[in-house]
């Protein structure tokens, strides 16, 4: 089968990837491994509840916000169900033993940390100016003059760490505001202000939750790459990427059965999974595999889902942060230690129960080597010590959050749980990694990747190259397909609607 474009795989990347092109005239087919189209955007049902793989809110979808934008260019923003989260503490954030809150709104959050820490009103001002100018930087008015992003090399080169410390003397205030760097798989050693700054900012312009899971983004997204003329087949995993001259000829999927040709290639693997499919040939030098081979993934995330009893728990408009250390940045500080410190505690929105939480997710950032021991086995079918070692991780998880929230563990019918080799099995990531590459301030170049490769008509897109998150995606989907169509044009498409 003969297409202008294939984008190889259905995360969320790619799928905008299809959807821009396919809206722009564009012949293109999505292919993607498994049965369920969306990568982390997948949402699954047990026992007739639906749970959330991956993406439980998401950032700047207020009126004027950068994803609304994108959402509303795509044609999809008014078929989406989404819940605003609480303006007065989207976020709650509990670190040494007090609770703080992330109201939305740049102003709101000043005044708020102000009355937490009156002594450091100028530091918080300072600080959240330096967050709003990241934000700027991909801002709607960027895009009405015809531009993605206004560079941010600067703030990819310092440390997010280092810079919140050069701008706030209080240590408590320090760790509050680096509560939530579980959204970017924080690290002091190596993340970049830009990070932070950008995912921080994103969500107080305005967080969300999808009502009834994810899973409907992906599903809108297809729907808009079908009603343009194209294809988005499941169950077609590529297993080669041909080659002749320079060129992607065509791809063959699940080991030959089927050969799918196209004039552009883009992918949305992780960029060592994208090389290792490509047939030997001159362009790709062992050296850049070996390079790819040696660059560092984020940690994954275990997840435990917790299905309550109903009408027993009372469901929360926000998320929670719950730290058992003192150090908001303890992943640097304790790689080894396996003992559950950090807990994001989630409430699903439910459009058939919104008064009560039927689903509550646990997140907690974990290392591949907990689970490596069972590596290679397939999903639901790792045997009896996997099953007990989720179980106790769950049972640790439950104990920690029941000291935050009482009477949780009282009212929870049946658990769930998911480790970084779920995450392996559903969405191809490396050791399970929930955020891709390890971003590194010290040399950011070494770790951020064009969408433009040797091969002249393959591109890349997804997380791994630039910004994870929702909206770093997007960006960077953007970008590829800025590639096809000129950054000018598509820029000032999307924001002057």
């Amino acid at each position: 089968m003969k297409f202008d474009i294939i984008v190889i795989g259905s995360g969320l990347g790619g799928l905008e990837c299809g959807a821009m092109l396919s809206k722009e005239g564009f012949n293109v087919c999505v292919l993607e491994k498994h049965s369920v189209i969306g990568g982390c955007l997948q949402s699954f049902h047990r026992r007739g509840q639906i749970l959330d793989t991956g993406i439980h809110y998401v950032g700047s979808l207020d009126e004027g916000g950068i994803l609304r934008q994108y959402f509303k260019y795509f044609g999809i923003w008014d078929k989406l169900k989404m819940k605003r989260l609480d303006e007065n503490g989207f976020d709650v954030i509990y670190s040494g033993g007090k609770e703080y809150k992330y109201p939305m709104g740049y102003s709101s959050f000043k005044e708020q940390m102000a009355e937490y820490f009156p002594d450091s009103k100028t530091e918080i001002s300072n600080y959240i100016d330096k967050v709003q100018e990241v934000n700027r930087l991909i801002g709607v008015e960027q895009l009405k003059m015809g531009k993605i992003s206004q560079g941010g090399l600067d703030y990819f080169s310092v440390s997010a760490d280092q810079t919140i410390n050069s701008l706030v003397s209080n240590k408590e205030l320090r760790n509050v505001l680096a509560g939530n760097i579980s959204l970017f798989a924080g690290d002091r050693s190596v993340s970049t202000f830009y990070h932070h700054a950008m995912i921080h900012g994103s969500n107080i312009e305005g967080a969300y939750r999808f009502i009834d899971g994810s899973q409907q983004l992906a599903d809108a997204l297809v729907d808009v790459i079908r009603q343009n003329g194209g294809k988005v087949i499941s169950s077609s995993e590529v297993t080669k990427i041909a080659v002749d001259e320079g060129r992607i000829t065509h791809v063959e999927v699940n080991n030959g059965e089927e050969e799918y040709f196209a004039d552009t290639f883009i992918s949305n693997l992780h960029p060592l999974s994208t090389y290792k499919l490509i047939e030997k040939n001159k362009l790709t030098k062992k050296a850049y595999i070996t390079r790819l081979s040696a660059l560092k993934n984020s940690y994954g995330l275990f997840t435990a889902y917790l299905l309550m009893k109903p009408d027993s728990f009372p469901y929360f408009n926000y998320n929670l942060y719950l730290h058992d250390i003192e150090d908001a940045w303890y992943t640097t500080a304790y790689p080894n230690d396996t003992k559950v410190r950090f807990i994001l505690m989630s409430s699903l929105a439910a459009s058939r129960n919104p008064k009560y939480s039927d689903v509550i997710t646990l997140l907690s950032p974990m290392y591949f080597n907990e689970v490596s021991q069972w590596a290679g086995s397939v999903c639901m079918k790792r045997g009896e010590e996997y099953e007990l070692f989720k179980a106790k991780k769950v049972a640790e998880m439950i104990e920690m959050t029941e000291r935050f929230s009482p009477g949780l563990s009282s009212n929870i019918q049946f658990t769930y749980s998911a480790s970084p080799l779920t995450y392996l099995d559903y969405t191809g990531a490396p050791e399970g990694s929930a955020y891709g590459l390890i971003k590194d301030y010290k040399n950011p170049l070494l770790t951020l990747f064009p969408p433009r490769t040797k091969y002249e008509n393959l591109l890349l897109t997804g997380q791994n190259l630039n910004v994870h998150g929702a909206v770093g995606v997007t960006l960077t989907a953007t970008l590829t397909c800025a590639e096809i169509l000129g950054e000018e044009y598509l820029a000032k498409k999307i924001g002057n609607l």
